[in-house]
């Protein structure tokens, strides 16, 4: 993995649930409970209690702070897809917790094919999208990343650092799942 991932990975991280992805069969009643309600949140259907969960997190942590924090979510695949998970989502977290809404700084713009590594190290072709920065907005600020799932880090780490690049400053990862394959 390389050095500069390695070390937004080091950040503060927070995650509500464990995702147990659907081959993993001997998974009890919440386990299901928590993957239907990362399904949820991919599909639109759970912004409230996802950005309730969110806002906790982030009042807890940050407090009277929140107001000077930009939230911001890792795009998802589409513009489609992005829209739908992530529109509502983000206006109401900043509702709940006076953060600044980073959603209109990053645009999908389009997609491409990409090979993606999975963690037995096999190789497959998977669209990913195409993002645009506001790159100038961001310089000097304090940013939250929220993703739906982390297995890895990987989407992480590389849209941390493309913020930071731009002179943001990542301060935290929070995440709907973490991805498990052990019961």
């Amino acid at each position: 993995m390389d050095e500069s991932i390695r070390k937004q990975l080091e950040k503060p991280q927070t995650w509500f649930c464990k995702y147990f992805p659907k081959r993993i069969q001997n998974v009890g009643e919440k386990e299901i409970a928590d993957r239907q309600l990362v399904y949820d949140f991919k599909d639109g259907r759970s912004h409230e209690a996802v950005a309730q969960m969110t806002a906790a997190r982030m009042i807890e942590e940050h407090g009277s702070r929140c107001s000077q924090l930009v939230f911001i979510p890792v795009p998802a695949s589409s513009v489609r897809k992005n829209e739908i998970r992530y529109m509502d989502f983000c206006k109401r977290v900043c509702e709940l917790t006076g953060a600044i809404n980073g959603y209109d700084h990053v645009r999908v713009c389009g997609e491409r094919l990409a090979i993606h590594e999975n963690r037995k190290a096999e190789k497959e072709i998977r669209r990913v999208s195409i993002i645009e920065f506001d790159e100038e907005w961001f310089r000097g600020k304090a940013v939250i990343v929220f993703d739906d799932v982390i297995t890895r880090g990987l989407s992480f780490g590389i849209y941390a650092n493309q913020l930071e690049s731009f002179g943001a400053n990542v301060i935290e990862g929070i995440f709907l799942a973490r991805t498990h394959y052990k019961v």
